[in-house]
């Protein structure tokens, strides 16, 4: 999703988590929430939207009869440690969910999060808002895709508590997801997008 400035009607004082929550309960587009600002949250193009469709799609067929579940950007990440709010474009949880005071709505412990990058996001995402998700103690997995070009970023805790960056650049490459043991086909995930069917193999810098 794109976040922009925060929001005109919210944007003169600070606000609570709990008028947050029940502005957005009545609210009819997303906001995301932190330290008290409220950031208006609007539409994806087309490229965006199939690349997500088809994560979703992958994540759902490998993870059947697996102890883990894939949701859409409907659903609302919450992070205690610094108050964020926030829609990823998929999250994926493992075993039991965890909610905010048991609402069974902001949900606290996903185990990989994947966002499908957007030009006035892409900073936010791969810095201030990586920096925030890394305050989720269950996040085994952050997952950035780049839906105009065959580039994705795949960051992981490793062995020794650290993260760690691989990269996979070609349409022959196969994502890997080792928290949850599930590979996909980077030709599964951007099937039916421009950059497959011009026969793009993959890009340099």
């Amino acid at each position: 999703m794109i976040v922009n400035e925060p929001a005109i009607a919210y944007s003169k004082r600070k606000y609570t988590i709990e008028e947050y929550l029940e502005l957005e309960n009545a609210a009819t587009e997303k906001h995301e929430y932190y330290q008290g600002e409220i950031f208006a949250m609007s539409g994806n193009k087309s490229q965006h939207n199939v690349v997500t469709m088809n994560l979703s799609i992958a994540l759902g067929g490998k993870l059947t009869g697996k102890p883990c579940r894939p949701y859409g950007s409907d659903q609302r990440i919450h992070i205690e440690k610094n108050t964020l709010f926030t829609y990823p474009d998929i999250s994926v949880f493992c075993g039991e969910l965890e909610s905010l005071n048991n609402d069974d709505f902001n949900f606290l412990n996903p185990t990989i999060l994947f966002e499908v990058l957007s030009p006035s996001t892409r900073d936010y995402d791969k810095k201030a808002k990586f920096q925030f998700y890394q305050d989720i103690l269950s996040l085994r997995e952050y997952v950035m895709v780049e839906p105009e070009t065959i580039h994705i970023e795949a960051f992981r805790i490793n062995d020794n508590g650290f993260w760690e960056l691989r990269e996979y650049r070609s349409i022959e490459d196969t994502l890997e997801l080792p928290s949850i043991g599930v590979t996909i086909s980077l030709h599964d995930i951007y099937k039916d997008t421009r950059i497959a069917s011009s026969g793009v193999k993959g890009v340099t810098k």
